[in-house]
């Protein structure tokens, strides 16, 4: 459960086949982001399960990720670093925001429901699965192209995170699971977070480098 977003920066393709299929791979992950993102929100309300709602928030803000990745993709290498520390930082609001909800589910004690959760955690499981191995061929690209694959694996790794909670929640009996699963996530979130501001840097001063700035 690495954090870590250290790969070779690359050129981002543009116009070239590679090119075409990253923005097609791009488009699906959107829609498939955006379509469960819907669902998990109704979920997670449904049944008051903290990690079901960081999850849901996290499909968010990857749908965001990936329509800023499809805007900067055609630009020049300081603009896709730009996008890719716009998403680290994303990633690292998304982190505290799931802490500060697991402190209030901490105070209220709320039981969530583990049929609801593990039935959309299996869900989620697949729909970002899919995603993942679609992306996996572009993971060693520079800092944008890097988040996104991170963006996708992190997500299923959630997902298998959920499904343990959801059979914590149902063994126990107590919303603890639950709760240190949202933490762990919003962990995950924060640590890839930062690693792609890293990298985004140093992507960003390779770019001035480039210019002679």
């Amino acid at each position: 459960m690495s954090g870590r977003c250290c790969g070779t920066p690359s050129v981002a393709p543009r116009d070239t086949w590679a090119g075409r299929r990253f923005r097609r791979a791009l488009w699906i992950a959107l829609a498939v982001n955006a379509a469960m993102f819907g669902v998990e929100l109704g979920a997670g309300l449904q049944s008051g399960s903290v990690s079901l709602l960081a999850d849901a928030i996290d499909f968010f803000g990857d749908s965001a990720n990936y329509l800023m990745s499809l805007v900067v993709m055609s630009m020049g290498l300081m603009w896709r670093a730009r996008g890719a520390w716009i998403k680290g930082m994303t990633m690292v609001l998304f982190g505290l925001l799931v802490l500060a909800r697991a402190a209030w589910g901490v105070m209220l004690r709320e039981l969530p429901e583990p049929l609801v959760m593990s039935g959309i955690g299996v869900l989620a499981f697949l729909a970002n699965l899919g995603v993942a191995l679609m992306l996996y061929r572009f993971r060693d690209g520079d800092a944008d192209m890097r988040s996104v694959w991170l963006c996708s694996r992190n997500d299923a790794i959630g997902n298998l995170a959920v499904i343990s909670a959801a059979a914590g929640v149902f063994g126990t009996g107590d919303a603890w699971p639950d709760l240190v699963v949202a933490v762990i996530m919003a962990g995950l979130a924060l640590s890839s977070g930062i690693g792609i501001l890293t990298h985004a840097r140093r992507d960003m001063q390779r770019a001035k480098v480039e210019a002679g700035i």
